[in-house]
């Protein structure tokens, strides 16, 4: 099932599918009947903390994967809104995560989304089709596009 990453103050399209909203912070200057937001998932959000050192540095990926993983190991709330993301890329044709910031500076952009459990057959492609930089040595496949 594909999966678009774009920005939630970019205009609504038919062609969106679900669209997620994954940010802690719901958008500045923008209505929920503005965005359309079927689902806003906060809690899968990287805590601000780690978000502001990823966008420090967002050449450690990895660095930034493994803190990301472990901070949602630690929320059980994590664990029911990935479930949520989950039949939601299985009951749609489409599925648009929305970002806040642009998504080249975007750690969900990094690989399409991030990829909190494991599952079987990893995917080697991000949402925007380039090969993920990660792919040959992962450990944890994307979950949306296995």
């Amino acid at each position: 099932m594909p999966v678009a990453v774009k920005r939630v103050y970019e205009a609504v399209s038919r062609t969106d599918g679900s669209r997620v909203l994954v940010d802690r912070l719901w958008p500045r200057g923008l209505t929920k009947a503005q965005a359309q937001v079927d689902e806003w998932l906060r809690k899968l959000a990287p805590s601000n903390e780690l978000r502001k050192w990823f966008h420090a540095q967002p050449s450690h990926w990895l660095t930034f994967r493994k803190k990301y993983l472990k901070e949602l190991s630690r929320h059980p709330e994590a664990d029911i809104e990935l479930r949520k993301l989950y039949a939601l890329a299985h009951k749609k044709k489409r599925l648009t995560l929305l970002l806040m910031r642009e998504s080249s500076k975007s750690c969900w952009m990094e690989c399409g989304n991030p990829r909190p459990a494991p599952v079987p057959g990893p995917s080697t492609q991000c949402a925007s089709g380039k090969a993920r930089p990660d792919a040959a040595d992962s450990e944890f496949p994307n979950p949306i596009l296995a």
